[in-house]
């Protein structure tokens, strides 16, 4: 057997626990543990707040455009020749004349604030998002241009449902030989649709075209233009591109503009999180860094009969950070099994603690999503495997070093 060999058996038997050595065998498992739960708690989170921000961005992107343009006049017409010039430009996908609104919802005593968004059949049949994610109702009534599409959370919240009615009040009035008088019309729901984000299921109201431009008084006009773009993130060069060709008396908002605040703010608690979440793994590497100081303290008679026996420093220096450098890589690799399994059956798992607890753990009204998404980015889990096995590999050194120095008359004088 070679020395190498001797070498890698000693370090192990070292891990284990011995009479006299026990605590410090305690004290290793721990370490391990505790990396284990670092590594994995870092895969964990960063691949919910990854997810979170992917299913925010993809709902918000669903749900809106990349780019809106508004007129600085207010409502204009000409929006199909205006959407057909848009369409044509490099990068855009999609282009959507609508009309958008805030208006009052009510059902009988009922009242709460809503959004109308008015599209063309053909459009609202292009936006996957909604026209894919019909719960109830038939969207045939949409496309006939004879009902309108709530959210199910809107729907819920009034009671009513496919086939009922909603009455809509706009902020504008009607002036009347009596005074003015509030402008409302009553739409039958034709479908109600869930997009699992909160804030667009509980308030959204998607109307045809040509019924909102009766009831908002825009004959063949709209307030607004959305366009989608091959890829989001190049949305600036878009952006430029449409203020060039629409020249003065436009107004383009990206989505970058219009969420900028509330995505830097999910970025930032990101980071936070990860620096945070990183202490757990160098605490853990301080518990290496003193278990092996007392192994090294307790070792020290077996120190000096290797040396004597022609072990070279070297040789006492791999044997011990060998024994501290295997808790790390250890516990690393436990974490990432957690971290994987973890996050890829994370909705089972939140189902068992909802079910157990009997709460909701992940409430809608405050996160936004139904659901606790997990996106794990391979390039992530690499970096907090490197950050983790760069500390428990550091963590093992000094002891180590410690131990090749150790003087062997100094070590058996007292033996």
């Amino acid at each position: 057997m070679s020395f190498g060999a001797v070498e890698r058996l000693m370090a192990l038997r070292y891990l284990g626990s011995r009479r006299r050595e026990g605590f410090i065998s305690v004290i290793a498992w721990f370490s391990l543990l505790g990396i284990a739960l670092g590594v994995a708690t870092l895969i964990i989170v960063m691949s919910v707040m990854n997810g979170f921000r992917a299913e925010l961005l993809g709902r918000i992107l669903g749900a809106n455009g990349h780019l809106t343009v508004y007129s600085n006049d207010g409502p204009f017409e000409g929006y199909a020749d205006l959407a057909e010039r848009l369409a044509q430009l490099e990068g855009v996908e999609l282009v959507v004349p609508q009309i958008q609104a805030q208006v009052i919802v009510t059902v009988d005593e009922q009242a709460r604030g809503g959004v109308v968004r008015a599209l063309r059949p053909e459009d609202l049949l292009e936006r996957e998002l909604i026209s894919g994610n019909i719960e109830r109702g038939d969207i045939a009534g949409y496309t006939a241009g004879e009902g309108v599409l709530v959210g199910t959370r809107l729907a819920r919240a009034f009671r009513v449902g496919a086939g009922q009615e909603i009455t809509v009040l706009s902020p504008q009035s009607t002036t009347t030989v009596i005074g003015s008088v509030p402008r409302m019309k009553s739409y039958p729901i034709a479908a109600e649709f869930e997009i699992g984000m909160f804030e667009y299921d509980s308030s959204f109201i998607y109307v045809p075209l040509e019924l909102a431009q009766i009831f908002f008084r825009m004959k063949n006009q709209v307030n607004a233009i959305e366009v989608f773009v091959e890829d989001p993130d190049a949305v600036r060069d878009v952006n430029t591109a449409i203020r060039a060709n629409l020249g003065r008396g436009w107004r383009v908002v990206d989505w970058q503009q219009a969420n900028s605040s509330f995505f830097n703010a999910v970025k930032v608690e990101r980071n936070v999180m990860f620096l945070i979440l990183s202490l757990i793994i160098l605490v853990a590497a301080f518990n290496i860094l003193s278990g092996q100081y007392m192994l090294v303290k307790g070792k020290g008679r077996d120190i000096a009969i290797l040396r004597t026996m022609g072990a070279s420093r070297g040789a006492i220096l791999r044997v011990f950070f060998m024994s501290g450098a295997a808790i790390g890589l250890i516990g690393t690799a436990l974490g990432v099994g957690i971290g994987i399994v973890f996050t890829d059956n994370i909705k089972t798992i939140q189902g068992w603690v909802e079910d157990l607890t009997r709460t909701q753990v992940f409430n809608p009204e405050i996160y936004f999503l139904t659901n606790l998404p997990a996106v794990r980015d391979p390039v992530e889990v690499l970096q907090v495997v490197a950050m983790a096995l760069g500390i428990s590999l550091l963590a093992p050194l000094l002891p180590a070093w410690q131990a090749a120095r150790l003087d062997p008359v100094e070590a058996l004088r007292y033996e």
